[in-house]
């Protein structure tokens, strides 16, 4: 127990020095996200990130019965314990593998006499947000570069020294965490978000990518992109369709966060010029015009920070949900009042793959203006349930329909 509590504090003191390190890297007195914030407003001034327990809550302390979903669903603790769970994989065998932002950790969530036993399989990693699994291999990315596991699922207990893929990405730490997948062409896609809040990115920055498995054939397949940190394709069509957070400081009311949805190649989606398809930047947009770049298929609202988005290809929920996108809104840090966010709602697309409306599903963690957890990432499993990380909370919850 009490080497336990040393990894705890050492995980504890690691999130509260990083708002100093945030500071130190944008080389002034105000850490990164707040270098364009308004001057002479109390109120701005009072809106800062929202800094999560230095520690995982207690599994009987989960804010399970504050949650909400249609009628017909349940929900149920999948896993607790895993500090500042981010995004999840799942292997063949049908382990989780999950990354971590801020405790630099990698899970791995197997079950044991119907049990979940969580093994941290990698630590000291740089910003292990992203995973992707593929033929028995692990995919990480770091910060910076790109690690593979081999052979994973047989050594949990004594991990291998992991391979770099890939190493041709930047060192900013704003925006620097990233989600990687594998889509159906069997490439690894890869975003690079913009080094601010916001500026004129180089050609490096503000884009999505994809390459081989191997690390080679890097190619730049949408650009204009802020911040994505969740992306899938459409089970039957196969387009990819991102989130993407819009720009601080702006206002609180716009921009809204964006869903896209790339059908054309090298697509541009506006950022730093146009927000949400209709809103000229204040310091970018002059002489631009929004009809240039790609439309968004849908606005998730302001400040929402929509991060993990889902396309659900299981049978166990009703048909309603088949091939509809679930999308995680971890929720605004920089709004007055937070009125959305911290919950999990649905984009439902009709025939011809158009986003026609937005639905809550998961809701009821964000009460009084105070979160009691925050939604980032979202996965199915094999049985067709819903798997939904809290990094807030350190833990990962399941949805089952049973009609």
């Amino acid at each position: 127990m009490q080497g336990l509590r040393s990894v705890l504090l050492a995980s504890a003191m690691g999130m509260l020095a990083l708002p100093s390190a945030l500071a130190q890297q944008s080389g002034g007195e105000r850490p990164s996200w707040a270098l364009d914030r308004p001057d002479q407003s109390p109120q701005a001034e009072q809106l800062a990130p929202v800094s999560p327990p230095p520690i995982p809550t207690a599994r009987e302390e989960l804010p399970i019965d504050a949650i909400e979903l249609p009628e017909g669903f349940e929900v149920e603790v999948f896993a607790s314990g895993l500090a500042n769970a981010r995004s999840m994989t799942v292997g063949d065998d049908g382990t989780v593998f999950v990354g971590t932002r801020l405790v630099g950790r990698l899970y791995a969530v197997t079950e044991e006499n119907g049990e979940a036993v969580v093994t941290t399989i990698a630590e000291e990693l740089h910003r292990p947000n992203g995973v992707a699994f593929k033929d028995g291999a692990l995919y990480v990315a770091e910060l910076s570069r790109i690690l593979r596991y081999d052979d994973i699922e047989g050594q949990l207990d004594d991990p291998p020294e992991p391979a770099v893929v890939y190493d041709d990405l930047p060192k900013d730490e704003p925006h620097g965490w990233k989600f990687i997948a594998i889509g159906p062409d069997d490439k690894l896609y890869v975003p690079v978000g913009a080094p601010c809040n916001i500026c004129d990115p180089p050609d490096t920055h503000a884009q999505i990518r994809r390459i081989n498995l191997d690390g080679s054939g890097a190619e730049v397949i949408a650009r204009g992109v802020r911040n994505t940190v969740g992306f899938d394709w459409h089970p039957e069509t196969g387009e990819l369709w991102f989130t993407d957070n819009g720009r601080d400081w702006l206002s609180e009311s716009i921009p809204n966060d964006e869903l896209n949805r790339v059908t054309g190649s090298d697509e541009h989606f506006g950022y730093p010029y146009c927000h949400q398809g209709n809103v000229l930047d204040d310091q970018f947009g002059w002489g631009m015009d929004c009809a240039e770049y790609k439309e968004p298929a849908a606005l998730l609202g302001p400040h929402t920070a929509a991060l993990g988005a889902e396309f659900y290809d299981g049978t166990m929920f009703p048909e309603e949900y088949r091939n509809q996108l679930f999308i995680a809104r971890h929720g605004p840090w920089n709004r007055t009042v937070k009125d959305e966010g911290g919950d999990v709602i649905v984009a439902k697309l009709d025939d011809q793959g158009n986003a026609v409306a937005l639905e809550p599903f998961m809701t009821g963690l964000l009460q009084n203006n105070e979160y009691l957890g925050r939604p980032v990432d979202l996965e199915v499993l094999p049985d067709g349930s819903l798997l939904v990380s809290d990094d807030y909370n350190g833990a990962i919850y399941r949805i089952t329909y049973g009609g």
